[in-house]
């Protein structure tokens, strides 16, 4: 029996072990795939929809208050001293011109009432309910450009770790070639066919390498763990890229009818804010004119009342007494040194400065746009000119290492080629990073590419 128990012992211990140890859930992605997971699970998103939430809440807040209102009350009161009353001595017998003093409050007094209030009209509650909804767009607004904002992210992120993992292939290869180059000089030079600057100038490259090599490994795992935040996981979550940086940029190179589009002002979030701004600031105003309106609403309350010198209202003997009361109440503003006109005449303004912000919001959209399509077709020409110039400084620095090879060129020169040709590959990454980044950009403005991943 005890090497049973032993044994499930140690069972559930290696159990519980091998639970402890499971390694953290991976992902794959690709673009589309971690935009539609972002929006889900972003710590951004998550609390827009929160905020929408919270805006769903304050509708019903605001409604409720024109709905029945029930309370229920209930005193109890004892009186340590009672106060007394003076009465006349003649009305109890006594000589005219004295006083008597009476006790006409009871040692202890308990109520319990229920009452019920209801609003009939106000005029500010009806302007309330409307700026409920209009809180309720704004927020669901909010959302949406929230959204826009994780995407555009996502975008970027995404790019940036495929941009860190391309340079360190890159990097690694050029690498290599160093190393080699190196190897094969230092040989010559040992054998006296070359000088030692030779070997130091292909030394000085090899080390520059190294150092890169070391600093993009060090920004893909920073890019990561920015991916994985704007995804809303732990930064220490793996996740595996399912596409390639240069199909990325080919891909938003070819689908170019965004720039066609023509401009619908109207549907973009900039506007859409804007104009719930100018919609609150009316509603001010209304709200400010409305406090002028009387008020009316209704009341009615029922109780029972029970007193004595005695603590005994919970007992057969106590004796309890029924009241109730129904009514309404009415009131009308009258005079107030002209504070509800200043107050009304200053949210007029307050609306038309909103307005003023509503064409500038405009102008500004469509600014916006154009330099977004300016910059995306910048980085598509740039791209472009990024290919020429990577095959140019290919052939250079390969025409420059057979040069080396046979005595003709110095290692300076082929180090200036070796430099040239990796700049040129910089920059040719770059420019696939800048086309995502840019059409990202005119996604966003234009509030268009919201059907692919919204659900």
């Amino acid at each position: 029996m005890r090497k049973l128990i032993l044994g499930l012992l140690l069972f559930t211990f290696l159990g519980l072990s091998a639970q402890n140890t499971e390694p953290p859930k991976s992902y794959e992605f690709t673009l589309q795939e971690a935009i539609d997971f972002a929006i889900d699970s972003s710590y951004a998103t998550i609390n827009a929809r929160r905020d929408v939430a919270i805006a769903l809440k304050q509708k019903w807040e605001t409604t409720a208050d024109g709905l029945p209102q029930i309370d229920g009350a209930v005193n109890y009161e004892y009186n340590a001293i009672i106060r007394q009353t003076p009465l006349p001595g003649e009305l109890v017998g006594e000589e005219p011109g004295t006083f008597v003093p009476v006790q006409f409050t009871p040692r202890q007094n308990m109520n319990a009432s229920v009452t019920l209030n209801q609003l009939i009209f106000d005029g500010s509650y009806i302007v309330a309910l409307q700026a409920a909804k209009t809180f309720l767009e704004y927020s669901d607004n909010a959302e949406t450009r929230t959204k826009l904002e994780v995407r555009k992210d996502v975008v970027s992120a995404y790019g940036n770790v495929l941009l860190t993992q391309n340079s360190i292939d890159i990097i690694e290869n050029n690498l290599e070639t160093a190393e080699k180059n190196l190897y094969e000089t230092r040989k010559i030079y040992e054998n006296g066919l070359a000088e030692e600057e030779d070997v130091e100038q292909l030394q000085i490259t090899y080390q520059q390498l190294q150092s890169q090599l070391n600093n993009a490994q060090r920004m893909r795992d920073i890019s990561k763990e920015s991916l994985n935040m704007v995804l809303g996981l732990p930064i220490n979550t793996e996740v595996i890229l399912l596409e390639d940086l240069e199909n990325l940029a080919n891909r938003e190179v070819l689908e170019t009818e965004v720039l066609a589009n023509d401009l619908q002002v109207e549907n973009t979030i900039q506007f859409k804010i804007a104009d719930n701004l100018v919609k609150q600031r009316e509603l001010e105003m209304k709200l400010e004119k409305s406090k002028a309106l009387p008020s009316l609403s209704a009341f009615a309350n029922y109780g029972q009342t029970s007193f004595g010198d005695d603590f005994e209202f919970f007992s057969s003997r106590a004796e309890w007494f029924e009241f109730s009361t129904i009514g309404v109440s009415l009131n009308v503003p009258i005079f107030s040194s002209l504070q509800r006109s200043a107050r009304t005449q200053k949210a007029k303004i307050e609306m038309k400065k909103a307005e003023t912000q509503k064409t500038q919001a405009i102008n500004q959209i469509k600014l916006q746009l154009n330099n977004a399509k300016s910059n995306f077709e910048f980085a598509v020409d740039n791209y472009e000119l990024s290919k020429k110039n990577l095959e140019l400084a290919e052939r250079i620095e390969h025409k420059n290492q057979v040069k080396f090879k046979e005595g003709v060129a110095s290692s300076f020169e082929l180090r200036q080629a070796q430099q040239q040709l990796y700049a040129a590959q910089n920059e040719l990454l770059q420019s696939m990073l800048d086309i995502i980044n840019s059409k990202a950009e005119i996604e966003k403005i234009i509030n268009t590419p919201f059907t692919n991943f919204e659900k």
